[in-house]
């Protein structure tokens, strides 16, 4: 009976979301996008329901309304969910233009950014499947290996577990190295329209940065209703709390 229960309220939560969804693409393609807003943040709020193609919408609808930080926030959070969609860091460049701060990105070089960018490809638990689909390939090879009785063929199967357990290994460090790059780097939006920087945590402290809303920065510790951030250009300094809102 309680399977039954919970298919019902799945079934039902489910069938909200997609109404509600449904409903705030209407209003887009009508040219209404604070009504859209609204019903796209009932499928988040009431259904806890989450996709990069809702956020992407989301954010469309905030920079159609000429809202930059809740623009730049959605697209970077449609990211987490498909980073490498070509449309919605189109969109994201597109909105930061709109940002008044001019930060300069210092770009890694050398082997970290080779890393970077080859472990980027995917998200960590799409390497989780990759891995697991080498485990099942060097089994078979290792299948065939055993069981082969062509001389021939025992050594391409003996090869063949050499290759697959190489390339787990390397799909295994991919999904940990991401995994923990997921882990540790806060990307975080600014939202007041303007905010200080500090050097310290309170208010007294020297400003080391003033900041408009839509800047990317990143969180690098937390403190009582402060956040110590780092700026694209590796500056970095104190903000209150309530002035950003993390992405993840």
């Amino acid at each position: 009976m309680k399977n039954i229960l919970y298919i019902l309220l799945f079934t039902t939560q489910v069938f909200f979301a997609q109404n509600g969804f449904e409903k705030g693409n209407e209003f887009y393609k009508n040219a209404k996008y604070q009504e859209a807003v609204e019903a796209y943040e009932s499928v988040l709020n009431v259904n806890k329901q989450q996709s990069a193609e809702l956020f992407f919408n989301l954010g469309n609808c905030y920079y159609r309304l000429n809202k930059v930080a809740p623009a730049i926030y959605n697209y970077e959070k449609a990211l987490t969910f498909s980073p490498n969609d070509d449309e919605i860091i189109n969109n994201l460049k597109f909105a930061q233009k709109r940002t008044i701060d001019e930060i300069k990105v210092i770009p890694k070089v050398g082997f970290a950014k080779l890393l970077r960018d080859f472990t980027g490809i995917y998200q960590y638990n799409t390497w989780g499947w990759i891995s697991i689909s080498f485990s099942v390939l060097f089994l078979l090879c290792f299948c065939g290996y055993y069981f082969s009785q062509i001389s021939l063929s025992k050594r391409i199967f003996f090869l063949g577990m050499f290759l697959m357990l190489a390339l787990l290994l390397v799909s295994v460090s991919a999904a940990i190295f991401e995994k923990s790059h997921a882990k540790n780097e806060r990307p975080a939006v600014v939202f007041a329209e303007i905010s200080d920087m500090k050097s310290e945590p309170q208010r007294k402290a020297a400003n080391v940065f003033i900041l408009h809303e839509g800047t990317k920065v990143f969180v690098k510790e937390t403190l009582d209703n402060w956040k110590k951030i780092q700026l694209t250009d590796g500056t970095e300094g104190w903000i209150e709390s309530s002035a950003i809102k993390e992405v993840k």
